[in-house]
């Protein structure tokens, strides 16, 4: 009970964090802690399915910054924000050779498995659920209105040498304004004044601007190279029915489908040396763009919650050692093949693969810090 005034006092934080208006800024801090908290406590629940006590559940890495025990589990915040992890009582998954006495070695494939796949359906799990309370709203949603937002400029075009970006929302074209007016016009208008100066109205991460874009003369018509998508932009609600949330249960799934098949084509990008810079995002990006969802509106954020709880669960599923993956590979390997991979290999397995983890983690960082310069 002493640590209750504590639990509830973090809890009134978060709340207060959420109202204020830097909610641009702690929304993806406390997205990406809750989703970290939610994949850690999947690990956890299953420890404890399997008798397994648990005597540390970390966010983060390195130095402790604060914590609470409860009972024989200390519950902690660390330095680096770049994951967590549960460390069973006298014994980490992590190292092979570790003391084990309470013999994780020795339980069931089946419950090993469990154990390495807690987090992965603790993410899935936190996809369903949050884009069923999305889908739930939109079918609420009955009159809407149409915004647009730029998502790819072509390299070298009228409208990249202008300053058009993507992400950019548009609220106006010359005389037109969004939303009310129909893309068509805004195609038309531009197609007839080759150049001509046309002034767009953006908003861009949250800020009004303006910027003159001059069509260029292509088959007798007006071009700018831009690409965008319409918006969805609700203007009335009824009140919530029973129904609803079997829609967006349906929606859910299949939302988690397409999303899953989007991860799965740009990792296949990926390996192939296919995939652009700007489509890599690590820590910085996601809060970047959680900033922008934040600003948007809670179904926006929402649904980038559950998005990335989705890519969270599909990466960690990955074959690749110190991933909960690469430790599900090994363990069926080692079922398939009736015996177990030595210690000494095992460990050089983890350490190649957290060598090549900690290394991409690097990069993208990097990368994610050069795009904040542009």
């Amino acid at each position: 009970m002493k640590r209750l005034p504590f639990v509830l006092s973090l809890a009134m934080v978060f709340m207060v964090a959420l109202k204020l208006p830097g909610v641009g800024f702690w929304g993806p801090i406390l997205m990406l802690g809750g989703l970290i908290f939610l994949h850690e406590g999947g690990h956890f629940l299953a420890a404890k399915y399997m008798g397994m006590p648990v005597e540390t559940f970390s966010l983060g890495f390195g130095p402790r910054l604060l914590g609470f025990h409860w009972r024989e589990t200390d519950v902690c915040l660390r330095l680096l924000p770049l994951g967590g992890y549960v460390k069973l009582a006298g014994f980490n998954p992590e190292e092979p050779g570790a003391e084990d006495p309470h013999g994780f070695l020795q339980q069931p494939y089946g419950k090993r498995m469990l154990f390495y796949s807690g987090g992965i359906l603790a993410n899935l799990l936190t996809t369903l659920v949050l884009f069923t309370f999305v889908g739930a709203d939109q079918a609420r949603v009955i009159k809407v209105q149409e915004s647009w937002t730029v998502v790819e400029v072509v390299p070298g075009g009228a409208a990249e040498q202008g300053g058009l970006k993507p992400g950019d929302e548009l609220r106006g074209i010359g005389s037109l304004r969004f939303p009310g007016s129909q893309w068509e016009e805004a195609v038309s208008y531009i197609q007839a004044r080759p150049g001509e100066s046309v002034l767009f109205s953006i908003t861009r991460e949250g800020k009004p601007l303006e910027l003159p874009l001059t069509p260029r003369l292509d088959g007798g018509k007006g071009r700018l190279g831009f690409m965008p998508v319409p918006v969805p932009l609700a203007l009335e609600r009824r009140a919530y029915r029973p129904g609803d949330f079997l829609e967006g249960g349906r929606y859910a799934v299949l939302k988690s489908y397409q999303l899953s098949g989007q991860v799965f084509g740009f990792l296949r990008k990926l390996v192939t040396f296919q995939a652009r810079s700007a489509e890599v995002s690590g820590p910085i990006g996601i809060i970047r763009q959680g900033s922008r969802a934040a600003k948007t509106g809670w179904d926006v954020f929402l649904f980038m919650c559950g998005a990335i709880s989705l890519q969270l669960a599909i990466l960690n599923a990955l074959p690749i050692p110190a991933l909960d993956g690469g430790h599900m590979a090994m363990l069926t390997f080692e079922k398939l093949r009736r015996k177990d991979l030595t210690i000494e290999l095992k460990e050089k397995i983890l350490t190649a693969g957290f060598l090549l983890l900690a290394s991409l983690m690097l990069l993208v960082i990097v990368m994610d810090l050069l795009k904040l310069r542009k």
